[in-house]
């Protein structure tokens, strides 16, 4: 069977800490799927609001979230500080990549690769539409 391979970008723009909830262990005692992904979501949205942006505004365009993949790397344990870096890359007309590497912030230990890919989109209008050229032209002065 084929294996997700997720290319990690070498720079990240953004960093942010989330602890390991009891909450977020699984029956086999370590960090969940599950939590994993929640964990990304809210790593993007400190991402965004560190631009001043929300995913229902970005330069008054909204996201969706198209796809998402998960590479489990090592087991996370409750308490664990997990430090989450982003970067976005793979900009197309539509919309873009959002990388995030998740490690133990004490061990710097990998714990998993993630992406998700998303496309912007006008709410009012119920329609994709092109990335905003100012959020993109942010992101990118920020990675170079």
């Amino acid at each position: 069977m084929a294996r997700i391979k997720i290319d990690m970008p070498d720079n990240y723009s953004f960093s942010t800490e989330m602890p390991v909830r009891i909450s977020d262990i699984n029956y086999g005692g370590h960090l969940g799927n599950d939590a994993v992904l929640a964990m990304v979501h809210e790593a993007r949205v400190r991402f965004l609001n560190s631009y001043n942006y929300g995913e229902l505004d970005i330069e008054g365009a909204g996201i969706v979230m198209t796809d998402s993949a998960i590479v489990y790397k090592a087991e996370g344990f409750h308490a664990d500080l997990v430090q989450i870096d982003i970067a976005v890359g793979d900009f197309n007309k539509y919309g873009c990549d959002i990388y995030y590497l998740l490690s133990n912030k004490k061990t710097a230990v990998e714990i998993a690769h993630a992406k998700t890919g998303i496309i912007f989109f006008d709410y009012n209008e119920r329609k994709v539409i092109p990335v905003p050229e100012e959020f993109q032209n942010r992101i990118v002065k920020i990675a170079e």
